[in-house]
């Protein structure tokens, strides 16, 4: 079969808590379906990245497909560096942030014709302190949920939500903030800052809704303060946000300084405490298929 036809399906096996034996077997028979062979590729947690990328490149492999979460997708990002590979995405994490943000249908059947149709996205990456983050980075309050959220038994939104109360009680808020960004050095308080390449959290949570993830921009994102009905707000696209809640700057590069230790996520994944972040969009971008706009 000519190479073009050939798609490696890259699997998590513990994503999201299930096995996945029975995805792969439907992902199979619907790429069938499109005239692709597939091969499969599960996780391990060790050497994934090179990996892969000694597959891609072997095989002449033009075309992936991706099955778990966000650390997954991260971890392909660094697989494929600058390659001419499209990335189709199979959402079978915990909340699946970067699916949520690019619409993607509900059953397999039809993400796997959006895998493998025409309509792609060059998507922007950003560069957060070495890490690669694809939709929203931050530091402060929700980052502490994150780590709270990962040392804890629930998976799941579910999960996330039991670890909203003791996170909001072990907080020492507000932060003080120093941002550089756009040649000015912006001294702000608040309870986070959002990284943001995408508009809402896996959650639901709309927290950018100008956000676009091709326009060579990410969003700074400072949340000033704990009000009820600003973050009802971002359950809604269109809401406009108080700038007493939340102040958004766009920009290609940024560094925070913070003088007390900060948690800081990227896409969901607990990095650590830090005093500084610095985040700039990368030169390389990565080729995501996504739904046609039938509009």
């Amino acid at each position: 079969m000519n190479s073009n036809n050939k798609v490696l399906l890259v699997v998590n096996p513990i994503s999201g808590g299930s096995g996945k034996e029975q995805l792969i077997e439907q992902v199979k028979d619907a790429a069938t379906k499109h005239n692709f062979s597939v091969s499969t590729f599960e996780t391990t947690g060790k050497a994934d990245a090179s990996q892969i990328s000694t597959i891609l490149q072997s095989e002449n492999i033009q075309r992936l497909m991706v099955a778990g979460g966000d650390g997954t997708i991260q971890m392909i990002a660094n697989a494929i560096a600058s390659k001419d590979i499209s990335i189709g995405i199979i959402p079978a994490g915990s909340a699946n942030g970067l699916a949520s943000n690019l619409n993607l249908p509900d059953t397999i059947e039809d993400q796997v014709a959006v895998a493998l149709g025409s309509n792609y996205m060059m998507m922007d990456v950003i560069s957060v302190n070495g890490h690669v983050c694809l939709h929203i980075s931050d530091i402060g309050i929700n980052a502490n949920l994150v780590r709270n959220y990962e040392n804890s038994y629930f998976r799941g939104k579910f999960g996330y939500a039991l670890q909203t109360l003791p996170t909001l009680f072990e907080t020492d808020l507000p932060y003080q903030f120093t941002i550089e960004v756009n040649g000015e050095k912006l001294v702000k308080e608040g309870i986070m800052i959002a990284l943001a390449n995408a508009n809402q959290f896996g959650t639901g949570s709309i927290i950018n809704p100008k956000g676009k993830m091709d326009d060579d921009m990410f969003e700074i994102l400072v949340f000033k303060k704990m009000a009820i009905i600003d973050i009802l707000k971002t359950l809604s696209q269109n809401s406009e946000r108080d700038r007493e809640f939340v102040e958004c700057f766009s920009t290609s590069k940024a560094t925070i300084h913070v003088a007390k230790a900060i948690s800081l996520q990227v896409d969901g994944e607990y990095i650590g405490e830090v005093n500084k972040v610095e985040a700039e969009l990368s030169p390389f971008k990565m080729k995501i298929m996504i739904p046609k706009n039938d509009s």
